[in-house]
This record gives C-alpha cells, sequence and structure tokens, in this order.
C-alpha cells in the first residue's frame, strides 16, 4: 500500500500552466490522505486559476491512481470565498481603490462588433505614449481577445506568494501591464460560468494582481449591461467610462442603454467614441464614404449631455496591428485612426485631470 509521502512525490510534478510553480507549493493541493484503497485531496484554487480545474483534477488523478493500492481518487473543493469588498447580509460594499492605481478608466459598448477591444487596447497604448504609467484589464471574461491585440496571446502570467496571498503578476506588452483572461486559458477554451463566479473572478484581477505603480488602469468591459459591468462599479472607485458605438442605428439603441445604466449606477460618463466613422480609400485619403451612416455618434452625446470624445474611421492598419499584434498607435502613428485615438487621449486626460 502507498504511504502519503509516495502519493506527495506523485504530485510534486503537477504545476500552474501560468508560473510553472508546483501546486503542492502553490498550496493549491492541500489535506492530502489515505483511506484505505482511497486518495483524499482537497483543491483549493483561486479564481484565477480555475480555467485549470479540469486538467489539474485528471492529473492528479492519473498520477494517484499509478500507486500500489489506490484504487479510487475523491477530490473535495475548497469553499469559494468571499469576494473582496462584500459586505454580506446583501449590504453593497464601500468601494475599494486598487493599491498603487490612481484612476480607473472604464470602456464600454451596449453591443459587440462596434470595436471596443480594439479602441480600449489603443486608448491604453496612446495613454503610454503621452508618458503615463499604464496598464490594461481585459474583462471581457467571455470574449478575451486582449493577449491577442498586444501580441501576448502565448504566453501565461506568473503568480507571486502562497495561499491567500497569492497574486498575478501582469504581463508587460506595448508599454502596457495586462492581465485578461485570456492568458490563463487554453485558446479554445469556453469559459462556462454564472455571474458570481465572474463577480469573483473581475474582483481578483482588481485586487489580486501586482499592478505596481500605475497612472491609468483601462479597463475593457464586455458588451451589454450584465454582471461584469455592475461588479466593476460596485467594486472600485471610477473617474468614469467611455461609450464605444458605431453610427448605425442599432448599435446606438444600445449604446443608449449602457450609457444610461452607468449613469443610474452613479459613473461618470467622459463620452462618446464613434468607431468606423467613414471609409476613405488608401489612394484618396480625402475621400470619405459613411459605410455605417453619419452622425450617430454626435446624436447620442448630444443627447446625454456628453462630449463626443472623437470618431475613428475604418483603415486597413486597425485591422492588421489588431491580427498582429501591433496596435494601429503603435505601428502606424502617423495614420488617421492612430491620430484619431491619441486624440481621444489626450482628451480623457484633460476630462479626468485634478
Amino acid at each position: 500500500m502507498a504511504t502519503v509521502e509516495e502519493a506527495l512525490k506523485a504530485l510534486e510534478p503537477l504545476r500552474d500552466a501560468g508560473s510553472g510553480k508546483g501546486l503542492l507549493e502553490l498550496e493549491w493541493i492541500q489535506q492530502l490522505r489515505l483511506e484505505a484503497n482511497r486518495a483524499v485531496f482537497r483543491l483549493a484554487l483561486p479564481g484565477f486559476a480555475n480555467g485549470q480545474r479540469e486538467r489539474i483534477a485528471n492529473e492528479a488523478r492519473s498520477a494517484l491512481l499509478a500507486l500500489n493500492g489506490i484504487e479510487d481518487v475523491q477530490i473535495e473543493l475548497a469553499p469559494a470565498a468571499a469576494p473582496i469588498g462584500a459586505a454580506g447580509h446583501g449590504q453593497p460594499a464601500p468601494l475599494q481603490a486598487i493599491p498603487g492605481v490612481r484612476k480607473v478608466i472604464a470602456v464600454s459598448s451596449g453591443k459587440g462588433g462596434v470595436g471596443k477591444s480594439t479602441v480600449a487596447v489603443n486608448l491604453a497604448c496612446a495613454l503610454a505614449q503621452q508618458g503615463l504609467r499604464v496598464a490594461l484589464l481585459d474583462a471581457d471574461i467571455y470574449g478575451p481577445n486582449a493577449p491577442t491585440m498586444l501580441g501576448v496571446a502565448d504566453r501565461s502570467p506568473e503568480v507571486s506568494g502562497s495561499g491567500d496571498s497569492q497574486q498575478l503578476i501582469p504581463i508587460e506588452s506595448c508599454g502596457l501591464a495586462m492581465v485578461s483572461m485570456g492568458l490563463l486559458i487554453g485558446p479554445d477554451q469556453p469559459v462556462i460560468w454564472r455571474g458570481p463566479m465572474l463577480n469573483g473572478i473581475i474582483r481578483q484581477f482588481l485586487y489580486q494582481v501586482e499592478w505596481g505603480d500605475r497612472d491609468v488602469l483601462v479597463v475593457d468591459l464586455p458588451p451589454g449591461t450584465g454582471d461584469a459591468q455592475l461588479s466593476l462599479a460596485q467594486a472600485v472607485p471610477m473617474a468614469g467610462v467611455v461609450i464605444v458605438t458605431t453610427p448605425q442605428q442599432v448599435a446606438l439603441q444600445d449604446a443608449r442603454r449602457g450609457l444610461a445604466m452607468f449613469e443610474q449606477l452613479g459613473v461618470p460618463v467622459l463620452g462618446v467614441v464613434e468607431n468606423m466613422s467613414w471609409f476613405s480609400p488608401p489612394d484618396q485619403p480625402e475621400r470619405r464614404y459613411p459605410i455605417f451612416g453619419s452622425g450617430g455618434g454626435q446624436t447620442l452625446a448630444t443627447a446625454a449631455g456628453v462630449p463626443l470624445l472623437g470618431q475613428i474611421p475604418i483603415e486597413l492598419p486597425v485591422q492588421e496591428g489588431g491580427d498582429s499584434g501591433r496596435p494601429v498607435t503603435l505601428a502606424h502613428p502617423e495614420s488617421a485612426a492612430a491620430a484619431a485615438l491619441q486624440l481621444i487621449a489626450r482628451r480623457l486626460l484633460e476630462l479626468t485631470s485634478p
């Protein structure tokens, strides 16, 4: 019959996919014991590692079943910790600032497909070009695209500390410090989570990441008016939110709902960004073709009493930069789209300066 020492030795090779550290060292596998012909242990994963749960469970089960006399493996899941800042008893938690982060600017949209993540990534890069220390939180848990746009989809963040004090170390790219769910799961792995788990991971991304000393944290929110937006608004004080839309009517309808949600939550709406405003042929840059209509962004901004921060044209370098991992503000700073994004960044700095 195998001993506990032999069982621990069998589990030593198991590693966190991000940091490469052993699961025993990280204390993700706890309270290992042998009961007759069965091995029992507790699996205590932090929220950011939940995407690895199935792999870890399968590897641990296989390693233990290979030992002499072990015929069954029982895995106990550690109870989920209360979300950071949770007040309990149905009461909202007080807003909790992120240590070292001076201001938080969220980028949101009412619907998908309007280029919100492209705007968020390039806006973060443009702010960094202004000499600021900038971080980017990709809070689009179900559709994380920032790793691809920043050219780090093949990398994983390391983990510092152990037990309850563990923190993620952001990935550095394009002058930004970035964390995304896309760095913690496989490229084809879906995130199938309900609201409480989503709330937990967003709070961990806010407070259990070594952001360091940052002038601005840009948060790329998922489209819509759901759990992620509510979690962010109820967790951290924000300098404000930017609403991204295209000029077409269906996008404006959803953008109005998103804008109204933040107003109801008491989050300042800094302004509207109109994306895909027109197309200019590369050989005729003076020509403008409003493929998705015109004037929609200004109409939305005027109705809400907020500024139209800028209009971003459709240009091939924007798409190429997103696919190649080199955002247009860095790869083609002379382009019309990059100039528009840099102007938006300057306007945001003016709006959020003390």
